[in-house]
């Protein structure tokens, strides 16, 4: 009997979820840990002292409260009770999972001419990619703009395929999406427009471009884009009246969706930049591309919109915001704190705020959707101060005044409190804000009085967010531990805001404290979830078969690993019944 043979018995019901989740959890190198999976290699090459965890004397607890609780009205409707037999005990696990293979960037920006639709103020907006198209000639600076644009896309999703198409015509549109289309097969296809130089949108849901010659605006309908990037794509539209290009485009889609097309309505996103009356904002206090910039560059962007609004101000201006010292995947450098944080409030927000579903879709699924829909909601918070108001679809519940945003302020201002002194001196070290720490006690003082009667904690995605961190990664499991003892409800929703990649790369840790942690909460999500039960017990079983047929010297190095798979198999059969 050849080994395949064993597993073909208990895999017969599950095998594509099986293969689906060893993809995509165990192995995958896209997968989102907050943009700091390095971090991981500090936690499984040092040892936590659960005694030196530092605590604090204040838990940050918000006094105000949002409405759009939309992801937990239907909550108790749909959450098992035990274990399924089917293998599937909520809707936690995404049912496919698709990445963004190709960016196409088009941008009319036309410098120096200037839409004849558009009555600019003085001092006008004028940076496009924090670039001044004016302080060059206007073919440099349109290259120019578009390498940068390019550069920040590459950092958000550095896999992608990349396409520049700048001042293009019609026919060159066409061909960057047919070949966008062609390269990414049945991947995502991501279409940014900036529209800056040329007139709005029309009523009649038409982009515009330019002829050969650069003389006349050619119209471009939505659903000749459309046909050309076909499903499943995003779409981003950096202009004036964007909403006008976004009711356009979806409006065609609901109307349909009980015919052929319902099937592929799931598979467009939109973001636009403002409602169909509106106009970008002209201020100088914001870059021309305030849209843009907070999709690609959100650290820069909320620091700089920060400044004028934080009692800072007297100290603090753009040209010290752009030496801010680190790297934004560094976790202990300004900059890596920053961005570390705003990725935890983001994350927080949408999960509160959202249904399960829909945080899976854009927060769970794709790397770049997750990023883009992350500063999506930075977007808002600063484009509604400038009364503009970015609207996507899916559409989203308002979250600019969502009280997690206090906690980002605070804790920026504490930041930005030694901006001057690490500049000034670039051997002082920084001193991490007390954010994690404050949300983590906030959780601990959650389960001192929750239930699965009360609301849902609203830190626990903060708390995923810590448990790569070397200063809080001991203390987060304690609690994780803790919340998941509390039932299979709690088991449930550690499942939807995204725990399992969290795990399994924990699961290889060397640290000795950490081990019967992670057993426990291990062994939690398998008693919960059968599919996760046959995997192990079939890796198991081939295991064994090749520690009977092989040497003393792969014995000595098989033989705990055994003994761990064998535990937490016979617990989870035991707690599963």
């Amino acid at each position: 009997m050849a080994l395949g043979d064993l597993m073909t018995p208990r895999f017969s019901q599950s095998s594509v979820t099986v293969s689906y989740h060893l993809g995509e959890c165990s192995s995958r190198g896209d997968v989102d840990f907050g943009g700091h999976s390095k971090d991981f290699e500090t936690v499984i090459s040092r040892s936590s002292n659960s005694a030196g965890v530092t605590t604090t004397r204040m838990a940050y607890l918000p006094q105000n409260f949002v409405l759009c609780e939309l992801r937990h009205e239907a909550f108790d409707d749909y959450v098992s009770s035990g274990p399924s037999e089917g293998g599937l005990v909520s809707k936690w696990r995404p049912k496919n999972r698709i990445k963004t293979e190709c960016v196409a960037l088009v941008l009319c920006l036309n410098i120096s001419v200037d839409p004849p639709d558009v009555i600019k103020i003085s001092p006008c907006a004028r940076m496009e990619c924090w670039t001044d198209p004016f302080s060059m000639a206007a073919p440099k600076a349109l290259e120019t703009i578009g390498e940068i644009l390019h550069a920040q896309y590459k950092r958000l999703q550095p896999r992608a395929w990349y396409k520049l198409q700048l001042d293009p015509t019609v026919e060159e549109v066409k061909k960057v999406c047919n070949t966008c289309r062609e390269y990414a097969k049945s991947e995502r296809v991501l279409f940014h427009y900036n529209g800056h130089g040329v007139p709005k949108p029309t009523a009649n849901g038409e982009i515009w471009l330019f002829d050969e010659s650069y003389t006349q605006y050619i119209p471009l309908p939505i659903s000749d884009l459309d046909s050309w990037l076909m499903r499943p794509s995003i779409y981003v539209f950096d202009c004036s009246a964007a909403g006008m290009i976004a009711n356009a485009f979806v409006e065609p889609q609901v109307w349909n969706s009980s015919g052929s097309s319902g099937s592929s309505i799931k598979d467009c996103i939109v973001l636009a930049a403002c409602e169909a009356h509106e106009t970008l904002p002209q201020s100088a206090e914001f870059p021309a591309d305030v849209f843009t910039s907070c999709l690609t560059t959100p650290i820069e962007m909320a620091l700089r919109w920060f400044c004028s609004r934080t009692l800072l101000c007297d100290t603090l201006d753009h040209s010290l915001i752009d030496k801010i010292p680190g790297c934004q995947n560094d976790r202990k450098t300004l900059l890596g704190e920053l961005n570390w944080i705003l990725t935890a409030v983001t994350d927080a927000i949408a999960w509160n705020v959202l249904p399960n579903d829909l945080f899976q879709r854009l927060f769970r699924q794709d790397l770049l959707v997750a990023r883009l829909f992350r500063n999506f909601l930075l977007a808002e918070r600063i484009m509604r101060s400038a009364n503009c108001s970015p609207i996507s679809y899916p559409m989203l519940p308002s979250t600019h005044q969502h009280h997690m945003w206090d906690a980002w302020d605070m804790a920026t201002e504490i930041c930005l409190s030694q901006l001057q002194s690490l500049v000034d001196e670039p051997h002082t070290e920084f001193q991490p804000s007390p954010f994690f720490t404050e949300q983590l006690k906030a959780f601990e003082v959650w389960l001192d009085h929750g239930s699965k009667h009360n609301k849902p904690p609203e830190q626990l995605p903060i708390v995923l967010q810590v448990l790569f961190s070397h200063d809080h990664h001991f203390r987060a499991l304690v609690l994780l531990r803790r919340f998941l003892d509390m039932g299979t409800w709690a088991v449930d929703q550690a499942l939807s805001v995204g725990i399992l990649p969290y795990v399994l790369k924990l699961l290889q840790t060397i640290a000795v404290e950490l081990r019967h942690i992670l057993i426990f909460i291990w062994t939690k999500i398998l008693a919960l979830d059968k599919v996760y039960l046959d995997i192990i017990w079939n890796i198991w079983t081939i295991f064994y078969i090749l520690y009977l047929s092989s040497g003393i010297q792969f014995k000595r190095k098989a033989k705990q690993s055994l003994t761990v798979t064998m535990s937490c198999v016979s617990v989870a059969d035991m707690f599963g019944g």
